[in-house]
């Protein structure tokens, strides 16, 4: 049975055994509707309740400030079309986010336009995959509805500079929504000491369930329902998925404990340097992408706001997880389907579109060139990543870009 080795963190993890179990129990013990008055509702709402203090806990919030959602994607449509709204009522009708953003911000925002609901301004972005904070300071003004930026690349794991970002929001009155998929559970997160007013969360990406996710907003902000009912406060209609919550509480503690622990994130980001080092050694002309890279794809120093206030400096101020790699003269569609044929499981940041892999926006919009960006992959670990699975995948990667190309030069004579 061929064994599989496991790179696509970034768009989903494996659920915790702890996780399996508190959903399994909640599935068995717990079934009951929490909006119920007899006995087993209540006993349901009492977990529902419980649920939402540990997933406060982890992010550093009040719990009544957390409505729950049934994922990321819902709690940023939730709140883009909710600040919109708010913000159409004082004449504030421009949204701010830039290409650099998850395509449910993307999308959406360009829907808005199309409907001609919203302007939206497009921040640029820099070969390092931040947002252009200086060219970001003359897009915001008092006609702007909502600032929309995300706290970690999904494609890349460039931290974006949200302390800078939060202050020229504040200054211009504007609300701040962060997309916190990629951040939450992987990195410690104080948000009540953190720029924005809205943050989204989505624990399928640090081994807890699908379906589920969150939406927090800062004490004074209320945005109106986009589901009508009088679950979460009346915030947000429906049946609340009691499984989904005590799976997402489950991960939230997971994450919270194994965060206590610096050298953890430590230990797997050497993990990510020690995959890169060795991929860079033996296909030399590849490239990382986020990364402005001297010889041997050492990175330069940049400054990036931590979730408490403060900087770090370090060579490569990205998630500890995730690298994206560009492979000059290959498509990614046939390396991906190549690592997955001998079990490496990794990703292209796109969608596959009428069977052909189109570049990155996110990667254009940095300035990497359509010829490296058509052959990027993107490679993200997990806290269960291991040392011999790392070894294993540099030489499976290096040999499948050896043999494409050389696939390639045959067919071209």
């Amino acid at each position: 049975m061929l064994s599989v080795i496991y790179l696509d963190n970034n768009a989903t993890t494996q659920p915790a055994g702890a996780v399996i179990d508190a959903m399994n129990d909640a599935l068995r013990e717990h079934w009951h509707n929490p909006s119920s008055i007899h006995r087993g509702g209540q006993s349901a709402r009492r977990l529902v309740e419980q649920s939402r203090a540990s997933v406060a806990r982890l992010i550093g919030v009040r719990p009544r400030q957390i409505a729950f959602t049934s994922g990321g994607t819902e709690s940023i449509d939730w709140a883009m079309r909710g600040f919109l709204e708010v913000g159409a009522r004082r004449g504030r009708t421009v949204i701010v986010t830039s290409r650099l953003e998850h395509n449910a911000v993307r999308d959406l925002a360009e829907n808005l336009a199309e409907q001609g609901r919203a302007e939206i301004r497009w921040a640029p972005a820099t070969l390092d995959g931040v947002i252009d904070v200086n060219a970001l300071q003359d897009l915001i003004d008092e006609s702007v509805a909502l600032v929309c930026v995300q706290w970690a690349n999904n494609e890349t794991g460039a931290i974006q500079p949200i302390h800078e970002i939060g202050e020229l929001s504040r200054n211009a009155g504007a609300p701040f929504l962060c997309d916190g998929a990629q951040w939450v559970g992987k990195m410690p997160t104080n948000v009540e000491q953190a720029p924005f007013d809205a943050l989204t969360v989505a624990p399928h990406k640090f081994h807890g369930p699908k379906g589920i996710g969150a939406l927090w907003l800062r004490r004074g902000f209320t945005l109106p329902p986009q589901m009508h009912g009088a679950q979460e406060a009346g915030r947000r209609g429906g049946t609340e998925n009691v499984p989904g919550v005590v799976g997402f509480a489950a991960a939230s503690e997971l994450a919270t404990e194994w965060l206590a622990d610096e050298t953890n994130r430590e230990q797997v980001a050497a993990l990510r340097d020690r995959f890169e080092q060795g991929v860079l050694e033996r296909i030399p002309d590849a490239v990382i992408n986020g990364v402005r890279t001297c010889p041997r794809g050492r990175g330069h120093a940049t400054q990036a706001s931590t979730s408490n206030g403060g900087t770090d400096t370090s060579p490569d101020f990205r998630l500890w997880n995730t690298t994206n790699i560009g492979f000059p003269k290959l498509e990614a569609e046939a390396l991906l389907i190549a690592l997955s044929e001998r079990g490496v499981c990794a990703s292209a940041g796109a969608a596959c579109s009428s069977g052909s892999l189109e570049p990155s926006p996110v990667l254009l919009a940095m300035g990497v060139p359509e010829a490296i960006a058509h052959g990027s992959l993107r490679f993200s670990l997990s806290r269960n990543t291991t040392a011999d699975e790392i070894d294993q995948a540099i030489e499976i990667v290096a040999d499948s870009v050896q043999r494409l190309r050389a696939s390639s030069a045959a067919l071209a004579r």
